[in-house]
């Protein structure tokens, strides 16, 4: 759980999902450890460590192969109609992963809602986003991503 910081934000707990918007759609906060957050709106079947991708009204959509748009990662079950913090730069360690995924690898979209993959798929690949840790048990939140701002554009890149 991260406390926030500002420059807006005097306090707060990434982890808590607001019934109505507490904060205006887009604010953007920082944690004692430099890590960066987005308030955005919820979408269904989201937990904590899912990807979504987000539009310019701020409204989300659990990430998924041929995604568009900015990336980020749920700090909580902000399912729709709700409101919450996701993770846009620094360093995430529950992130959930379709496939095994290696060490300092790139990573992708998946098929799998909400997942990330280490597979190398044609205009999947997120932008931003780097594995730091390795995991070999697809389906739980045991990779340490690294985030700077990721965002996917459906072309192809290879």
């Amino acid at each position: 759980m991260a406390k926030l910081i500002g420059p807006w934000i005097t306090s707060g707990d990434t982890t808590i999902v607001d019934s109505a918007k507490k904060h205006e759609l887009g604010t953007r906060a920082f944690d004692a450890n430099g890590n960066e957050y987005i308030y955005l709106t919820g979408v269904a079947s989201t937990v904590a460590g899912y990807y979504v991708t987000f539009d310019e009204a701020h409204l989300t959509t659990l990430a998924v192969a041929n995604g568009k748009g900015r990336v980020a990662v749920a700090m909580a079950a902000i399912i729709a109609d709700t409101y919450g913090w996701y993770q846009i730069y620094g360093n995430h360690a529950t992130t959930y992963c379709s496939t095994p995924i290696t060490d300092n690898a790139q990573l992708y979209l998946s098929a799998t809602p909400g997942q990330v993959a280490g597979d190398d798929v044609a205009g999947d690949f997120i932008v931003g986003a780097l594995a730091r840790s390795a995991t070999i048990t697809p389906g739980t939140a045991t990779l340490t991503v690294e985030l700077n701002y990721p965002v996917v554009h459906d072309a192809a890149i290879d």
